[in-house]
């Protein structure tokens, strides 16, 4: 069992080291960019959700409703953002897609436009920025699942590592339920201290709401109904703790 377990652990860390576009399923856009004052300034937020969609993700605006799957696993999301590089006379836009650990997994070549009114400027870089991505002809790659034919039945079966994380997942969040942390605010977000009173994370913004980078750690806090979620990386193996957090 502990080879099991061992062959399992570098499987996982391999297959977190090769990720692939292909193996994220959603993205979210904000609807304020820095470059732009107001929420869809010239419509370039829903332009962006629009172009993701037509090629070929399932995008949303910071805010709309995420089905829960994305809720339940924030690692399945993308954030999609467009960064201005302008110069004096032309515009120019780089799309850029971070995942749930705040780390750039894909910056696109810059979008120019000549054009002089803002808004047609910035359609046309962002547009000729997605060409970029058309070329990754993105297309959902499920997580590892093993297929079995039982009896002409055809029934999705969890691998050996998938079982091995979901019940170190399980134990960990139910290891940690009464769990119960207060809220200190610092530049660019807060950090969390228990009872004693120690630092347990600091936790930074990042621009989807109730989701930020945990410092000094490879992983997330995110909220998920009325509790809080930490997920990071131990050693290479997943870790999930649930707490209750006061603000």
């Amino acid at each position: 069992m502990k080879k099991i377990f061992l062959i399992a652990l570098f499987i996982t860390s391999a297959s977190f080291a090769q990720k692939s576009i292909n193996h994220y399923k959603y993205v979210v856009v904000p609807t304020k960019f820095d470059f732009v004052k107001g929420k869809d300034k010239y419509q370039t937020s829903s332009l962006t959700k629009f172009l993701f969609n037509k090629h070929g993700f399932t995008a949303f605006l910071e805010g709309e409703k995420l089905p829960e799957e994305a809720v339940n696993n924030r690692c399945l999301v993308l954030t999609g953002d467009v960064r201005d590089d302008s110069s004096l006379l032309t515009t120019k836009s780089i799309v850029e897609l971070r995942d749930c650990y705040n780390k750039v997994v894909f910056t696109s070549q810059a979008g120019r436009s000549k054009e002089k009114d803002y808004k047609k400027a910035y359609h046309e870089a962002i547009r000729n920025a997605f060409k970029s991505v058309q070329t990754l002809k993105y297309k959902y790659t499920p997580s590892k699942e093993v297929t079995v034919v039982k009896e002409g039945v055809v029934t999705p079966v969890v691998s050996a590592v998938e079982v091995v994380k979901n019940k170190t997942e399980k134990a960990n969040e139910e290891n940690t339920t009464k769990n119960v942390l207060y809220v200190q605010s610092i530049n660019n977000g807060f950090q969390l201290v228990n009872t004693k009173p120690e630092v347990v994370f600091q936790a930074l913004k990042t621009s989807v709401k109730n989701v930020f980078v945990i410092k000094d750690k490879n992983g997330i806090l995110y909220k998920n109904g009325d509790s809080w979620f930490a997920e990071y990386y131990d050693n290479n193996m997943k870790v999930i703790e649930k707490y209750q957090i006061k603000f």
